[in-house]
């Protein structure tokens, strides 16, 4: 395929790209290259000399390698005069962040605005500004027609960034400029000359045919090849040109954005940034047609292909032959732009456009209140102790090898999640010790097939090389089938799902870096020193040889009960068992006339609104001293819960923050109304009049504030019969009336005019006015009042239902291509679906309970299903996954090349495998226990899954896969079945 100008794969501009001194200098990176790259490998080679080890040089410089490279982002900071934990960047719940609203610009939108549209715009926000999906960003709709946006942590910067990705329309489009040669675009020309006052040039039929579009920068095209182009002054005062371009009439045969595949960088002929672009195979078509109807003429003229991104010519290269699915997008783009520009591009352009500046816009303190954070923070680290003390003072040596692994597995998964800046939640983080207490679990499967063969009479070294050797299918085979998981799930699941896999992915794989190899070079060089002759370890389960497949009934009865009374408590506490994440409900914002303790608000909302709630503490973006006086409270009320039709949540709301704050301590913000006369407005025969009255306010208040109140009091009107007058509110407008710079500057007025149209009547609008004007002297004021979807869309949902269905479908291939039979898949996936039944039920079953006397005594709280609680499911999938595989090698390892399956060979395995299983559960379970007792609300119900995952998993992986996996092997008619019949004759006839 040959290109545009001078480049064969696609469009140029002759620009060069221009780009920011860097503030590091030169001989700076030379030092950090060395320091990174170098002196590892040469630090490792003096150590293996010093040791006589010369061929362990490169080992241990890998070894040292990544670990420096894990310390980076950490070491950095330090240098530079910051704290270390500034290179881990923390969630809302921790950090807090922004929190913005944006606004349908409805006057300048083509379509009509639908759940539907607002939905497609949601999830374009979301992939332009959390495109890898590791940030804990939330995008919702709030309302009908805005967009909440909560990024952590951001500073005005980003803030500003982000911005600019959420309101960029984002529309690519091709389209060729207009030259004056008679043959080609002379009509168009004409009518556009004729009419130099229009933008958009029509034809008889009244289609647009042309269009004047402004030029991005200082670019000049009037005057090259016959380009028709004029000079234009932009919004900003400033000084431009606008070309004519031609417009398609038929919209199927334009060539947009929408048929984009990808969008990736490159560089231009200049080398500077540009964006490589990839058409579908229509869009290839389209554009093929387009550029290969308008290639050179015979005399040599070029003709010129526009490249607009949101209306505006990026530039106008001259075409010299056909493209198709391939361009480049080149300008004068700085590197920030391109990234910028690939994000939007990728995302795909918003349905409909949205007012530049939000609507409101807030800094959001830490959600979990100091405390809280403290107790999670405090139960973290306790629990890391925990499991340290307990692998030194059970293994011993070998425990310190461990140690040493599960620290530097620690380094290099957060050293990893920095440098991709992934956000930290405080279940994230009790995750990643979670991690710690999962990856003993490599180890202790090492270290038991090392006490095993030493059981054998090996020698030491032999021992570590065949407990290594036999370890090492296991603990593939059982972190294989969870990466698989992970991979599936960041392809296919949400942004929190993918943030998630994300997690798993690195802490699986650095896990098998640390066991394996780093731990199996420690055992080599302590061996070879002779500074180990022999490996003490404790044993807490010895020989045993008992029956667990005799026991399957009652086991499946248990389970079985279990899971039907677990769904029962489900399916009657319906949309009790959600949480905001998933439920959505009702924000309002609202105001103290002093500064507040977030945690003294929460704790006296909490008795009106119950556990089901979050608050934020807001801070106006301008205006430090308003910290501490507004808050925002998130609730699962929604005018259906009100109960009666006539009482909206609004209402109820009001009524339970006058209970939770009747008190002089906290004495909520109130704002009273006053309004003039209402006049009518002289309109004309295209614009009848309507109507005009003056509010005026005892404080400041912004005019989206006021909106609320008069639409929920239009709202209210009611027709002789008690049916809404009103099935749509009558469009109105407010404009704020400034009496200081300061309140043009806040956007909050204490005067106001309010503009009605004629749909509106006087007396209705009269009575509006009172209605609100009664509200507002009764009750404080409420600044923003809105509906708010999940945090999770209903599509989103879907998609990571998918992905969980998928996910199993991966795991039963790769363990019937593993295990040579798809019974082993099968049996795995068996104990997987049991395990998230049983946990399930038992989140709602420890719900109900904690009303009761049980409650108290076992921790129990109201639980509700949030991300954090997902999170814990996907977890407990990894875990039991991990040890399933265990029993199902060990199977197969007693059984050999055999064809019967015998009871006795999946008892002998489990025995086998049984002090391993202890081990890890016991390791795990010490975590996940600390966790759960004193890591405080933010990480209870978390914590709370994570215990019963960890003991279902086990009890899974012993009595309800192995079997199931007896049962799918020995089904009736097998061949499997007829071995193991014979070889249970044979061995009783032995008997």
């Amino acid at each position: 395929m040959t290109g545009i100008e001078f480049h064969s794969a696609g469009l140029f501009a002759a620009e060069v790209t221009e780009k920011a001194p860097s503030s590091i200098s030169g001989w700076s990176i030379i030092a950090i290259i060395l320091a990174v790259f170098v002196v590892p490998f040469v630090l490792g080679v003096v150590i293996a000399r010093a040791l006589k080890m010369k061929d362990y040089g490169k080992k241990i410089g890998l070894v040292l390698f990544t670990a420096v490279i894990a310390a980076t982002p950490f070491v950095w900071q330090v240098t530079h005069g910051h704290d270390w934990r500034d290179a881990i960047r923390l969630g809302i719940d921790l950090a807090g962040g922004s929190n913005m609203v944006f606004e349908v610009d409805e006057s300048q939108s083509e379509k009509e605005l639908s759940n539907e549209v607002m939905d497609q715009m949601v999830g374009a926000i979301g992939r332009r500004i959390n495109p890898s999906g590791t940030e804990e960003v939330t995008v919702r709709k709030v309302g009908q027609n805005r967009i909440e946006v909560i990024v952590p942590g951001a500073d005005s910067e980003d803030v500003q960034r982000i911005k600019s990705l959420i309101t960029r329309l984002g529309s690519l489009e091709f389209a060729i400029v207009a030259n004056r040669r008679d043959r080609d675009h002379a009509d168009e020309v004409a009518r556009a000359l004729e009419n130099p006052e229009k933008k958009d040039i029509r034809d008889k039929e009244g289609r647009v045919v042309a269009s004047w579009r402004e030029v991005k920068g200082d670019d000049k095209y009037e005057g090259v090849d016959q380009i028709v182009a004029r000079p234009v002054t932009r919004e900003d005062g400033t000084q431009g040109e606008e070309v004519l371009i031609l417009i398609e009439p038929n919209e199927d045969r334009r060539v947009t954005g929408k048929y984009l595949v990808r969008a990736s960088q490159t560089t231009d002929q200049n080398g500077g940034p540009a964006v490589r672009f990839v058409f579908n195979a229509k869009g290839g078509s389209l554009f093929g047609t387009l550029t290969s109807k308008n290639r050179p003429s015979k005399d040599g003229f070029e003709r010129h292909l526009a490249v607009l991104l949101d209306g505006k010519v990026q530039s106008a290269p001259s075409i010299r032959d056909t493209i198709s699915t391939e361009g480049i997008i080149s300008g004068r783009f700085t590197q920030k732009e391109v990234n910028e520009l690939l994000n939007v591009l990728n995302a795909g352009a918003l349905e409909v456009p949205l007012k530049p500046e939000p609507v409101s816009e807030f800094s959001i303190s830490p959600l979990l209140g100091s405390d809280v954070q403290e107790k999670g923070k405090q139960a973290i680290l306790i629990a890391a102790c925990a499991v340290i003390i307990f692998m030194l003072i059970y293994y011993r040596f070998a425990g310190v090898v461990a140690n040493i692994c599960l620290t530097l597995n620690l380094l290099l998964v957060m050293g990893c999640m920095s440098f991709i800046d992934a956000t930290f939640t405080l279940p994230g983080l009790a995750g990643l010790v979670l991690t710690i207490g999962m990856a003993v679990d490599a180890n202790v499967l090492i270290f038991e097939r090392i006490r095993e063969e030493k059981a054998r009479g090996s020698s030491l070294r032999m021992a570590i090389n065949n407990g290594f050797s036999r370890a090492f299918t296991t603990i593939v085979d059982a972190n294989l089938t969870t990466l698989i998981v992970a991979v599936v799930l960041y392809i296919i699941g949400t942004d929190q799902v993918r943030g998630f896999a994300v997690t798993l992915f690195i802490g699986i794989v650095m896990s098998m870096f640390t066991a394996l190899y780093v731990g199996r070079l420690f055992f080599d060089i302590f061996e070879r020193k002779r500074w180990i002759t022999d490996l003490k370890m404790m044993s807490i389960v010895g020989t045993t040889n008992l029956d667990f497949i005799g026991k399957k009934m009652i086991a499946a009865f248990f389970s079985g009960a279990l899971i039907v009374i677990g769904l029962i408590v489900v399916v009657t506490r319906g949309q009790e068992n959600l949480d905001i994440d998933f439920t959505g409900g009702t924000m309002v914002t609202f105001e103290f006339e002093d500064k507040q303790e977030i945690d003294d608000v929460r704790g006296l909302l909490q008795g009106p609104f119950g556990n089901s709630l979050t608050i934020e503490q807001l801070q106006l973006s301008n205006d430090p001293a308003s910290e501490g006086r507004f808050f925002r409270l998130r609730t699962t009320l929604n005018d259906a819960d009100a109960g009666d039709t006539k009482t909206t949540a609004t209402n109820t709301i009001r009524g339970k923050l006058n209970e939770a704050f009747g008190d002089a301590a906290h004495k909520l913000r109130k704002v009273t109304m006053e309004y003039g006369d209402v006049k009518k407005l002289t309109g004309s025969e295209d614009s009848p009049g309507g109507t005009e009255v003056s509010l005026t306010f005892s404080g400041e208040v912004k005019t989206s504030t006021v909106d609320n109140y008069l639409k929920e009091a239009i709202a209210g009107i009611t027709n002789a019969d008690g049916s809404d007058k009103y099935d749509r509110i009558p469009e109105f407008q407010l404009q704020g009336v400034a009496d200081s710079k300061e309140e043009e500057a806040d956007k909050r007025f204490k005067k106001m005019t309010m503009q009605a149209g004629p749909d509106l009547l006087e007396d209705d609008l009269k009575t509006a006015l009172a209605a609100m004007q009664d509200v507002m002297a009764t009750t404080a004021i409420l600044d923003e009042v809105n509906s708010f979807d999940s945090s999770v869309a209903s599509e989103m949902q879907e998609s990571a239902l998918l992905a969980m269905l998928i996910s199993l479908i991966a795991i039963v291939a790769y363990i019937w291509f593993r295990f040579q039979r798809i019974t082993f898949g099968l049996a795995a996936v068996a104990a997987l679906v049991h395990d998230v039944l049983v946990v399930l039920g038992m989140v709602a079953l420890g719900a109900y309970l904690s009303d009761t006397a049980l409650g108290p005594i076992l921790g129990l709280n109201d639980f509700k299903i949030n991300l954090p609680m997902i999170a814990a499911f996907l977890t407990i999938v990894g875990y039991s996954l991990n040890d399933t595989i265990v029993v199902f090698d060990r199977i197969r390892e007693v059984r050999g090349k055999n064809p019967a399956l015998t009871t006795s060979m999946v008892n002998d395995s489990l025995n086998q495998t049984l002090s391993r299983t202890l081990l890890t559960s016991i390791t795990t379970l010490i975590v996940v226990l600390i966790l759960y007792a004193i890591g405080g609300e933010g990480i209870h119900g978390f914590a709370y899954c994570l215990v019963l995952g960890v003991i279902v998993g086990t009890y899974s992986s012993i009595f309800i896969a192995s079997p199931v996996l007896i049962w799918l092997m020995n089904r009736p008619g097998s061949a499997t079945a007829r071995a193991t019949e014979q070889s249970q004759k044979r061995a009783s006839v032995s008997n």
